[in-house]
């Protein structure tokens, strides 16, 4: 009699579902409990997916590999835009329902995601204070180099500066870890652009691509915030936040400024 051992890989071996199907372990016993963990996990392999695409696109980019990055960037969009519709599963939950198992969460929160904390880096939010939480924890070093690396828009700038449009010098060699302050000159090269699409082809629809992240991007932090209100209302966040309040400040951050600035003077 053959073993498992013996019979080739099928889909379950590929994917691994006993580990993945073995990750949730609800500690409250609420029958709610399980949504807000599988709904967790699984924006978690989203942003799994998200990061490795944006990695690969900030690669392409830096060695002028501009349409191959586009792939990338529209899959993100794309992984945003599932994102944003889990909110729609979570929405489901109540305040009754969540106040069940709430307590078991101690001081856990979705503010202490690594991952997304390197989306928000890759994309150019370099905020400071958000590396608090990541101190001594397991993937500290991931969150510090993606904190020191240039942005997507940084690769997107020096890509410009490279095609010969005035960038300055102070956005193209800098601490990448400083927060970006917008340009007028950069404004100046992004409408440059998008008055000669067919001459800057490739930058203009890098442009749009960047334009179409930044947009599912926002729609994702607003439904974040709005989920957040319904279930807990003004209650402060688990990590110790002050729950919508602080998401609400999030809603203000313009990842790519000049792209959305030059609209206005075209």
């Amino acid at each position: 009699m053959s073993s498992t051992q013996d019979l080739p890989m099928d889909y379950s071996d590929y994917l691994h579902l006993p580990e993945v199907l073995g990750a949730q372990h609800p500690l409250s016993g609420d029958h709610h409990e399980m949504l807000f963990i599988v709904q967790h996990q699984a924006m978690e392999l989203w942003m799994r997916l998200a990061l490795h695409e944006l990695t690969e696109a900030q690669r392409l980019l830096s060695v002028d590999e501009v349409r191959p990055a586009f792939k990338g960037l529209a899959r993100v969009s794309r992984v945003m835009e599932q994102l944003v519709h889990a909110w729609d599963v979570l929405s489901t939950l109540t305040p009754t329902e969540y106040d069940k198992f709430r307590p078991y969460l101690a001081t856990g929160s979705g503010f202490q995601s690594w991952q997304y904390r390197c989306i928000e880096f890759a994309l150019g939010n370099k905020a400071v204070y958000t590396l608090r939480v990541h101190e001594g924890r397991p993937h500290e070093k991931d969150v510090l180099a993606a904190y020191g690396r240039p942005s997507l828009y940084d690769e997107s700038l020096r890509l410009l500066a490279r095609r010969g449009f005035d960038i300055p010098a102070d956005h193209l060699d800098r601490d990448w870890k400083q927060e970006y302050a917008a340009s007028d000159a950069v404004e100046a090269a992004w409408r440059e652009v998008y008055r000669d699409p067919e001459k800057h082809w490739d930058l203009y629809e890098l442009g749009e691509e960047l334009t179409d992240l930044e947009t599912t991007f926002r729609v994702w932090r607003f439904r974040h915030v709005t989920t957040v209100e319904r279930i807990i209302g003004f209650k402060p966040g688990t990590g110790g936040t002050s729950g919508v309040s602080y998401l609400r400040k999030q809603l203000d951050i313009i990842l790519f400024p000049e792209l959305w600035a030059m609209r206005t003077g075209l």
